[in-house]
C-alpha cells in the first residue's frame, strides 16, 4: 500500500476509484475522504458504490454536515472539469430505478463501467453486490448482516477508547479480525473474488475493479487483475492510477 506523507502537497493521479463510503451512517469516515480529495486531483473519479447508505438511512439517518460537504465537493470537482462516474451498489441501489443517468456534462450514474487504463487493458468496474450470493437471493440475510457489522463496529469504537486511555498504540479491528480469521467469512470473500474474476475472464476484460466486501486488495487470481477498493468506514483505502500506468492502493490513514 502506498501512502501520502507531505501534508500541502497535492497529488495528481489519472484516476481514482472509492467504495463503500456509506454517507448517512455513524461509522462514516467523511472527514479523511474530505482530506483526501482536497488534495488529490484527477481526470477521472469513479464512486464505485455504497457512497450513499439508504440501508441504515431507512434505520436511523447519521447525516453529519461533513458527509454534505462530501458530495458538494465531488460536485465542485466535476464543476472543474473532472469526470466522475458513479457506479451503484446494494446500499445505494435506490438510483438503479433511474439508470442510466447523466447529470450533466461530468457526471454519470450507473450500474457497471468497461475501463481502458493507461497500458490499454480493460477492467470491469462494477460494486460487486450482483456476485454475491446472500445479497442478491437472500436479503433479508443480508440485511441481518449489515446490522450485525454495525455492532462489530461499536465494539471498535470501544476497544478503541480502551487503547487510548490505555496508550496502547498498534491498531486493532474486531470487524477486520473477523473478515480475516473466522473460516466462514473467509470463503465467502475468496468466493467472491474467485465468481467476479471469472466474469471479467469470461467477458474477455484483463482485469476488475469493485468494493462490496470492504477489504483492500490488489493482486491476480488465475491470469486477471483483482482490484478492490476497500471502504471509508474502516481503512479509507482507494485505488489510484497513476500517470506511469501503475495501479496502487492508497491507504489514507497512513499518510
Amino acid at each position: 500500500m502506498s501512502s501520502i506523507a507531505n501534508d500541502e502537497e497535492v497529488f495528481a493521479f489519472r484516476s481514482i476509484f472509492i467504495s463503500d463510503v456509506h454517507l448517512g451512517t455513524r461509522f462514516c469516515q467523511a472527514h479523511e475522504l474530505l482530506e483526501f480529495l482536497r488534495r488529490s486531483e484527477c481526470e477521472h473519479l469513479f464512486l464505485v458504490g455504497d457512497i450513499i447508505d439508504g440501508w441504515a438511512i431507512k434505520r436511523k439517518m447519521k447525516w453529519a454536515q461533513s458527509h454534505s460537504d462530501v458530495i458538494q465537493k465531488v460536485l465542485r470537482k466535476a464543476r472543474k472539469g473532472t469526470k466522475v462516474t458513479y457506479i451503484t451498489g446494494n446500499h445505494d441501489e435506490f438510483l438503479r430505478s433511474f439508470l442510466p443517468l447523466a447529470l450533466g456534462d461530468s457526471i454519470e450514474i450507473r450500474d457497471e463501467y468497461a475501463y481502458v487504463s493507461l497500458r490499454n487493458e480493460r477492467y470491469y468496474i462494477a460494486h460487486g453486490d450482483f456476485f454475491d450470493s446472500v445479497t442478491m437471493t437472500k436479503r433479508w440475510l443480508a440485511l441481518l448482516g449489515d446490522v450485525g457489522y454495525d455492532m462489530l463496529l461499536h465494539v471498535n469504537q470501544v476497544l478503541t477508547w480502551c487503547r487510548k486511555r490505555l496508550r496502547y498504540q498498534r491498531h486493532w479491528s474486531l470487524s477486520k479480525y473477523v473478515k480475516d480469521h473466522v473460516k466462514s467469512s473467509v470463503s465467502f470473500i475468496t468466493d467472491f473474488e474467485a465468481i467476479l474474476s471469472e466474469h471479467a475472464r469470461r467477458n474477455h476484460y484483463d482485469g476488475v475493479i469493485c468494493g462490496h466486501i470492504h477489504k483492500a486488495e490488489m493482486r491476480e487470481i488465475e491470469g486477471i487483475k483483482y482490484l478492490n477498493c476497500g471502504d471509508w468506514v474502516e481503512s479509507c483505502t482507494a485505488i489510484v492510477e497513476t500517470y506511469d500506468g501503475e495501479f496502487k492502493i492508497i491507504s489514507w490513514l497512513e499518510h
